[in-house]
């Protein structure tokens, strides 16, 4: 008997050293790969480049891997069941989607995202961010929706400082020249410290601190997250004349990040002058006139709800895989779809087939997708029912009620369908989101029927549009007041996009802002 303990103690001993020894090996090969990696890249540098750096290309000599594949964010042939890298039309896919944002400059454009090298096209393509230059055109936004689009804006926030640079117009004569190179190198990485990532724009910066964190002791990991969300998140233009405030780009994460969170945040702001207490809101809905939250894309906030995001898999773990090439690893910087390489993403931590996998994400987003659809069919008839009810004579006192589950409505609604890829991230919470949101809906348009009932309206014609160009002949007369037709938006673009963006480029080459060619 003693000898088979001995026996067994010996080679369980033994077994245990040997895993032991195995854990440490890999421990130290994936040091050493770290080490080389760094040291890989370092060694070969050729040319000093500056920090914030807002030149592309000149990180070319130094990163030719990295550089290569950043450019392919240029392709747009990528496609899956639920968007993709091409450019799509939203609005005509669901026109619905018109009637939510009536009052608002999403109601005039809204496309499917494209890579980070479409990023300075995009923007100045789009109808929502006006015509400068046009005689008699839109009044452009804000130059704070710039913030996400270029290196160069952290080059001009230290240039000009940042009230300033978030108190002018997109289309400002004095500068909209100087943002013309697409997102890239300097967003993420500081040139002068061995390309070390870091937080380039100083909105992450101020939410943490307002939160009590300190972002300065993330790791490599979580920075492989933080540098995406600097702009993959839920924010708003804050103005505050006590704080000296206008058009400050903020997040509102002071009390959690969740939709609840933010919404309380938005629910308890105090106004302008800190003082009225009046709940924020972005717009007031041109037919029901209901207070609106319109989210933006609070991709990092619905990445931290997600299986992946509790587990401490980062952005770039899933959007910019390794690659080997030459002997050298290196990230993938073709930012994009998981689920255009699925051998580098999914597949290096589960064993199941591509297809079993792609499958499992698309039965997700199917689900999601069909309460969603519902939601907004059913908000677009709480809208125009609304309308209905104040056309009539309906009182405040009448509405309040409805108003209000229509604004938590919408906001539930937006916040998920905002951030593009929440169905995968947090499915689960997506899915809770959207019920509540659709319960909340029909809360609504039971309150109202009240009124209806009061004010001895029968029923309300509520529209089954078939594309945006119907939706928004709907919603038009109730915003003619305010922009004008959509025939004249349109207009202005045009004329803006083939008189006055040209001289900007031309204006950036040759005072040497802009070497790389830009793309259309």
């Amino acid at each position: 008997m003693d000898n088979k303990c001995k026996s067994w103690k010996c080679w369980a001993a033994f077994i245990g050293g040997l895993v032991a020894v195995f854990a440490i090996g890999f421990l130290t090969s994936a040091l050493m790969e770290r080490r080389a990696e760094v040291a890989s890249v370092m060694n070969n540098v050729k040319t000093e480049v500056a920090k914030g750096e807002s030149k592309n290309d000149a990180f070319e000599i130094n990163y030719p891997r990295e550089f290569q594949t950043w450019t392919a964010t240029a392709d747009t042939t990528f496609e899956s069941e639920f968007n993709g890298s091409q450019f799509k039309d939203v609005l005509d896919m669901r026109p619905n989607m018109v009637v939510l944002w009536a009052g608002y400059a999403f109601a005039w454009d809204y496309t499917t995202p494209r890579g980070h090298m479409h990023a300075i096209y995009d923007i100045t393509r789009s109808l929502r961010t006006g015509a400068p230059g046009v005689e008699g055109g839109m009044e452009p936004q804000p130059s704070t929706c710039w913030t996400c689009k270029s290196p160069d804006v952290p080059r001009l926030m230290q240039e000009m400082g940042l009230k300033e640079y978030y108190s002018g117009k997109w289309g400002d004569a004095k500068w909209s020249n100087e943002v013309v190179n697409p997102i890239g190198c300097s967003d993420c990485h500081d040139a002068s410290n061995a390309m070390a990532l870091t937080i380039s724009r100083p909105a992450l910066k101020e939410a943490f601190e307002r939160m009590g964190k300190d972002i300065g002791k993330a790791t490599h990991q979580e920075m492989r997250t933080l540098v995406c969300a600097q702009c993959h998140v839920e924010y708003y233009f804050r103005n505050n004349k006590e704080e000296d405030k206008k058009n400050y780009l903020t997040f509102p994460w002071d009390k959690g990040v969740t939709v609840e969170n933010i919404e309380q945040y938005y629910d308890e702001y105090l106004g302008e002058d800190g003082k009225d207490g009046k709940p924020y809101y972005d717009y007031l809905h041109a037919m029901s006139k209901a207070p609106i939250l319109k989210a933006q894309h609070p991709g990092y906030e619905t990445w931290q709800m997600g299986i992946h995001g509790q587990r401490g898999v980062s952005c770039a773990d899933c959007h910019m895989p390794y690659m080997s090439e030459g002997g050298v690893k290196f990230s993938d910087h073709h930012i994009q779809s998981p689920l255009a390489k699925m051998d580098r993403t999914c597949q290096t931590c589960h064993r199941e087939t591509e297809e079993t996998l792609r499958n499992n994400v698309y039965e997700r987003q199917r689900k999601i997708n069909e309460i969603r659809t519902q939601l907004e069919a059913q908000l677009a008839a709480a809208h125009i029912e609304a309308k209905a009810c104040w056309d009539k004579g309906a009182t405040d006192a009448d509405m309040k009620d409805a108003l209000q589950l229509i604004r938590k409505s919408q906001w539930r609604w937006d916040f998920a369908v905002a951030s593009h890829g929440a169905a995968f991230h947090a499915p689960v919470e997506i899915a809770r989101i959207l019920s509540n949101g659709l319960a909340m809906a029909y809360e609504a348009r039971m309150a109202i029927s009240k009124v209806l009932n009061k004010l001895g309206i029968a029923s309300v014609n509520i529209p089954n549009f078939k594309n945006k160009a119907e939706a928004q002949k709907f919603i038009e007369p109730s915003i003619a007041g305010k922009i004008g037709s959509f025939a004249k938006i349109e207009a202005d673009k045009q004329k803006f996009m083939s008189e006055v963006r040209p001289k900007w480029i031309e204006a950036a080459q040759k005072n040497g802002k802009l070497t790389m060619k830009g793309l259309e």
